[in-house]
């Protein structure tokens, strides 16, 4: 099944479908900055051939990476952002500390939903009082955003569904992107199933819905010890999240039960089976697996238990239970 659809919300619209992609010159005008990755500009090389600069963003952290795009004198009057949560996240850091009005266009080619949300870190050397920007345009393309290798894939969609999972959860939610949240999951739920082909469309709009949820709802316990992990023990993002959310799942259903049967009831099994099956596809049944050396755990869990965030998963995990999933998430999936 293929979805095809032009979104208004508010100060930004959202263009879905396939060949969509095609468009973004004639949305955006040329002379934009693009920012991308070698994956990313090759593959779409149009892109590249309308724009008044291409910039590949390195691996590294977003708040370091666009401290030093700061100091690029960026031409034209917007970025367009070509690429994963980081290249947007990027993107939307350096628009946030720039004095001028840079809007930014993002075209992912993963199913991060970053391109969906106003969170992301500030910019090295951000002036004070640094706002967050979220992309007024959105043209997401499946057969873009859901390009990836199987294993990469995979590992996108377990931390597009954790968005799903845990956007239901917290105590900010409310009711249209709840349902939007449980509706992304059926569909990357349906977009990766057991035993054959992914369905790039579904995993594309499930990705997009989980984002929206996410960026309305926002998160706790789950993404807090998966970002901890990218930022103190060098896990790679989508990898951090498909190994923690089998883990996260349970105790997220030991704080909030009744949310956690609707997110079942929508997936049609139980959440713990799909994010396991998730995670053994990324090659993630394991934080071992996915590189993260034990001796870090601990620290890791004293950094996340500062987070503000843990307390939108009520009650707010302590350092001792987060060590103790973090220790869970180490043994291997059976």
């Amino acid at each position: 099944m293929e979805f095809d659809f032009s979104w208004r919300d508010g100060e930004r619209t959202i263009r879905f479908g396939r060949g969509a992609i095609i468009e973004v010159p004639r949305l955006v005008g040329e002379g934009y900055a693009l920012l991308t990755t070698p994956r990313a500009r090759e593959a779409f090389p149009g892109l590249a051939a309308a724009a008044a600069c291409v910039v590949d963003v390195p691996a590294g952290l977003v708040d370091e990476i666009a401290g030093d795009l700061l100091a690029m004198e960026l031409p034209g009057d917007r970025i367009v952002a070509l690429g994963g949560g980081r290249v947007i996240d990027t993107a939307k850091a350096v628009s946030a500390a720039l004095p001028r009005d840079l809007p930014v266009a993002a075209v992912p080619t993963t199913l991060s939903a970053a391109e969906m949300t106003w969170v992301h870190r500030q910019a090295r050397g951000a002036p004070e009082g640094s706002g967050t920007v979220r992309p007024r345009l959105v043209v997401n393309d499946p057969a873009v955003s859901a390009s990836q290798p199987l294993p990469d894939l995979a590992a996108s969609a377990a931390n597009a569904l954790a968005h799903a999972i845990e956007g239901a959860c917290t105590s900010l939610a409310t009711p249209v992107p709840t349902l939007a949240a449980l509706r992304g999951a059926r569909l990357l739920a349906e977009g990766l199933p057991a035993g054959r082909s992914p369905d790039p469309d579904r995993l594309a709009l499930g990705a997009l819905m989980s984002g929206y949820a996410i960026d309305a709802n926002w998160y706790g316990i789950h993404h807090v010890m998966s970002q901890t992990l990218v930022r103190l023990a060098g896990a790679a993002h989508g990898p951090a999240n498909a190994a923690m959310l089998p883990v996260t799942v349970a105790a997220l259903r030991e704080r909030r039960p009744e949310q956690m049967a609707a997110v079942d009831e929508a997936l049609g099994e139980p959440a713990e089976a799909v994010a396991g099956r998730f995670a053994l596809l990324a090659g993630a049944g394991s934080l071992g697996a996915i590189g993260v050396d034990e001796d870090r755990l601990e620290a890791c869990a004293q950094a996340a238990a500062q987070r503000p965030e843990l307390a939108l998963t009520p009650p707010p995990a302590g350092a001792d239970e987060l060590l103790g999933l973090y220790r869970q998430a180490w043994a291997p999936l059976s």
